[in-house]
Order: structure tokens, then sequence, then C-alpha cells
């Protein structure tokens, strides 16, 4: 006779989500640390990154949702590789985090990064790459060699070191992205190159793998014999995605990394059998779901949090309607006039809750937070407008704005 699913509450799995995530870790009493700062990348493992900078850039909020204000180059630190000299050949110091495509460009710990060769293994990319060969024969390689003799380097500085390269086309709608940055887009999806942080106008430096990821994996390239497996890759990634998670449905788990349905449930299954984690029932859910058996169970989750529209927490929305009875949706691309809520609208956490979004721009010419409008859900606690102003004031310090100004 087959065992009945252990059966949880909507709140107990909410709570469990939470706490997963980072939300019911205690508060930060004083100066944050460069320890807060990997408490969070443990929590969370993965930090979208966005270049769309109305407020701030994206990789940013996440860390001011869990700790509050703290120095922004605590997470560029991080991020960001040095340039050095040895046995006169490019270098890179510094940084843990790596970029690259995980659940979209994102930041990763070094570790994880070598079970994404999955994806850098992609039959997709040799089409690329002939493609690119055939448009500019050796240009690859010229970039290649540009980058491990002079790099990090950014695409327009690499453009400068190979003057003969193609330029940019200036009759194209799109990006306009010369031969340079195709190939230097090519060559970091498929893992030949990698990026040692970005510049303050959000360019990518890139930098020779094997310099930014150390390791057997780098030095033998994506397709060494060093390299996992693509079922290695997708077992490793759903055991990250379900401590991440601390619970979710199968979708949940494999959206944290954009996994491929097939390779995500052999994962999960295997998490299953050796008990990592266990089949469980929700209330009011429609699909069978699935509990980090190390996940916290708290009693509650106290405090307040604006969430940045690229917050891990409501990646997937599905999962957040769920959770949080709150349906969200980015109205970046929504054309003005059809907009409901506004352009980059942050969800307001309240003791667990999600009980309003607002729709936020930060006026730095004026020295202004500019609150463009606020939306309260049913039900929301009364005290709900003060404390969405507390924590507004402390974002307009944390951002160097003097006020804040509501609609």
């Amino acid at each position: 006779m087959t065992r009945a699913s252990p059966r949880l509450s909507a709140q107990a799995a909410r709570r469990i989500a939470l706490a997963a995530q980072g939300f019911a870790d205690p508060p930060v009493h004083g100066r944050v640390t460069r320890r807060h700062i990997a408490r969070v990348v443990d929590r969370v493992q993965v930090v979208q990154i966005d270049s769309v900078n109305v407020l701030s850039r994206s990789h940013y909020l996440p860390f001011f949702s869990r700790l509050g204000a703290y120095p922004h180059d605590l997470v560029d630190e991080r991020r960001d590789r040095r340039a050095t000299t040895r046995r006169a050949r490019a270098a890179v110091s510094g940084g843990d985090l790596v970029e690259y495509w995980a659940h979209e460009a994102s930041l990763v710990p070094v570790d994880t990064w070598p079970w994404l060769t999955f994806r850098m293994r992609a039959a997709r990319w040799q089409e690329t790459r002939a493609a690119l060969e055939s448009r500019n024969p050796g240009l690859l390689g010229a970039v290649v060699d540009a980058v491990r003799t002079h790099g990090p380097l950014t695409s327009r500085e690499i453009e400068a070191v190979l003057p003969s390269a193609p330029r940019a086309r200036r009759d194209h709608w799109g990006w306009n992205w010369s031969a340079v940055k195709e190939s230097l887009e090519h060559l970091f999806s498929v893992g030949a190159v990698s990026s040692a942080g970005r510049t303050a106008q959000f360019e990518r430096r890139y930098a020779a793998t094997e310099e930014v990821v150390r390791g057997p994996v780098a030095s033998g390239g994506p397709w060494g014999s060093a390299a996992p497996t693509d079922e290695e890759c997708g077992l490793a990634l759903m055991r990250i995605a379900a401590r991440a998670h601390g619970i979710g449905t199968e979708v949940c788990l494999r959206d944290y990394f954009r996994l491929p349905p097939a390779l995500a449930r052999e994962g999960l299954a295997e998490l299953v059998r050796t008990g990592e984690v266990e089949p469980v029932s929700i209330d009011g859910w429609d699909r069978p779901a699935y509990l980090h058996t190390q996940a916290r169970r708290p009693r509650k989750v106290s405090g307040a949090a604006l969430l940045s529209p690229f917050d891990s927490l409501i990646w997937q929305r599905e999962r957040t309607e769920r959770l949080f009875g709150f349906r969200y949706r980015l109205e970046i691309y929504v054309p003005a006039s059809r907009r409901v809520h506004g352009y980059y609208v942050l969800p307001f956490l309240l003791d667990g809750e999600l009980v309003a979004r607002v729709d936020l721009k930060a006026d730095r010419a004026g020295g202004v937070l500019r609150a463009l409008a606020v939306a309260y859900e049913p039900g929301a606690p009364r005290h709900t407008a003060e404390r969405l102003g507390e924590q507004l004031s402390e974002m307009a310090d944390w951002l160097g704005l003097q006020r804040v100004a509501l609609p």
C-alpha cells in the first residue's frame, strides 16, 4: 500500500519558501559586512543581472531586500576581477562570483559554474559557430587570443586591439553588434571566455575562462574529460534549486536554472530516491510539491522588504501566485498606455505576505526617490503604508538620494 504524501498548509509552505530565500534570517544590527553578503549568496545561489537602471542595477537589490542598506562595493568585489601581469600574460584575481546564463544572465558562485557546462554544449552553438566562421573566417580565434593576451577587456577595447575586424552595423534596428561583439557573446555562451565583471556602463569585461574559473573543468574546456555530464549537471542544479526553494513543484525547481524538463525530472527523481527531497501535498495547490528535508520550518516570518522585479523569490510567477495569492507581471515591455501598475514595480513584503506594490524611479539629478504609483493588496494591514514609507526612506539613503516623493 502506497503511503500518502505529508500535507502542509499554504501558510506553512509560504514560510518555508521565505526562510529558504533568507527572509527569516535574523536582522542585521550594525554595519553589513562581507559575511552577510556571503550568507545571501549561500541562500539564493543565483542573482539575476539586468541592464535596466531606472532604480538600481537589479543584482544589487536582492542584497538590500535581505540585509538593508549596505555598501555596493561589497557585491562588486565578489563579482569583479582585477587584471594582473604574470609571465607576460594577462591574469585576473579577486571575486568569487562569476557571470553566466543560469536563470537569465546571472551571477553564480564559481563552484556552480561547472554545473552549467550542459548549456555550453548545446547543439545550437555549433550552428552559430559555423555561421560566424563563414562570415568572418579566423575572427573567433583572433578574439580568443586577444582576450587571453590583453584581457580583461570590454568589447570596444578588444575592437581596438583588432582594428581590422568589421565594425558594428548601423543599418539594423536591433543591437547593432559588431562582429567582435557577436564573437565574444558566442565564446561566452560556450565557455571559451568568461566575464571578469562589468564596467560602470554595464559592459562585460571579457577574460580567459581559465583565469576566472580555475580548476580542471575550466582548464579542460567545456568539452574536456573533466566536465560533468548533462545528467550530473541536472542533478546538481536541481539539488541547489531544491535547497534555495525549500519547497516547490517540479516546474518551480527546474525554472531556477531554466533546465530542460527531461533533465530536471531525472535529477528530481534521484533527489527523491536519496531522500534529499520529499513529495508533499499543499492545501490549494493543484500539483504535487517537493520539500527539501533540511528546510527550515519557521512558525512566523517578520520584517519588511522591497523586492526587485528580478528577485529569485518571485521568478516563477505561478509559484508567486500560489504562495502569496499575488498576481505579478513585469510591465517594462508593455506599452505605457496598457500598464496596470507601472514600469518598474517592486512588490512589498511585510511579515510574510506580499501586501503592496510600488512603481519606483531614482531621480538622481534631483536627488529624489520617486514613488510614481502605489497599490495596496486587499486585506493589507493598516500599518502597511507606514512600514512601506520606512523602507522607501531606507532605500533612498542607500541610493544616495535626499528624499522620497510619494504620489
